[in-house]
């Protein structure tokens, strides 16, 4: 049997997002679809390698789980992409649900219930602030897949959906069961060797450590 000379390609869409040409809102919003990537490797890749914390490690073990899980629903489900996926090469890959939108919707649901819980923060208002943080980037990303043409509302609708519940399902796993492990995991011969920690004990992370660093800083005067 004779092959083609051109064998069909599939591309790595990772940072591949594309928009009309002079539309100003769609240059904005292909980067606000970006933002999953920001997260993962500016966000997390920097929280492992200069802060170690295990209540963040757990929180990025979420999201990567959640991402697993899209990919089995989508192979399942075998949803297209709504039409305008042609232009935009996008149409070698299923729809439902959107991994955007689940990736964004896990992270702001599990980072606002860490913030109510009061993570790093002491006052309300803090909480209130940084828990709200999150919202309008996961909305914005979710209307950034409709407007470019990756995905029908539907598709974007239930990636948010199953991003929420799996966010508050992780959240309880990590923060009812899993806590429990983590002096043991600090502990351990590679949490000792990593620098791995857990501060989730701490009431205000970022006061415990300025108070420290400053009185480190005394005892070497």
């Amino acid at each position: 049997m004779a092959h083609s000379p051109h064998p069909s390609l599939k591309a790595v869409t990772l940072t591949h997002v594309r928009y009309r040409r002079g539309d100003s809102l769609g240059h904005f919003l292909a980067w606000v679809s970006l933002i999953p990537v920001f997260i993962s490797l500016g966000g997390f890749v920097a929280h492992f390698l200069f802060r170690r914390e295990l209540q963040g490690m757990f929180f990025a073990l979420g999201l990567f789980i959640s991402q697993i899980l899209n990919e089995l629903v989508k192979k399942s489900v075998q949803q297209s992409r709504p039409e305008t996926c042609v232009a935009l090469e996008m149409c070698d890959s299923h729809g439902w649900p959107s991994s955007h939108s689940q990736y964004m919707f896990f992270f702001a649901v599990y980072f606002s219930l860490l913030a109510f819980r009061g993570v790093g923060i002491s006052t309300r208002a803090s909480k209130v602030f940084v828990a709200a943080v999150s919202w309008p980037l996961a909305l914005l990303t979710m209307y950034s897949r409709v407007y470019l043409g990756y995905h029908s509302v539907a598709q974007v609708f239930a990636g948010a959906t199953l991003g929420i519940v799996l966010g508050i399902l992780w959240y309880w796993v990590v923060n009812s069961l899993l806590i429990d492990y983590f002096p043991a995991i600090e502990e351990s011969a590679l949490g000792r060797f990593f620098y791995i920690k857990d501060t989730s004990h701490i009431t205000d992370v970022l006061k415990f450590e300025y108070d420290n660093a400053r009185a480190a800083r005394k005892k070497s005067d």
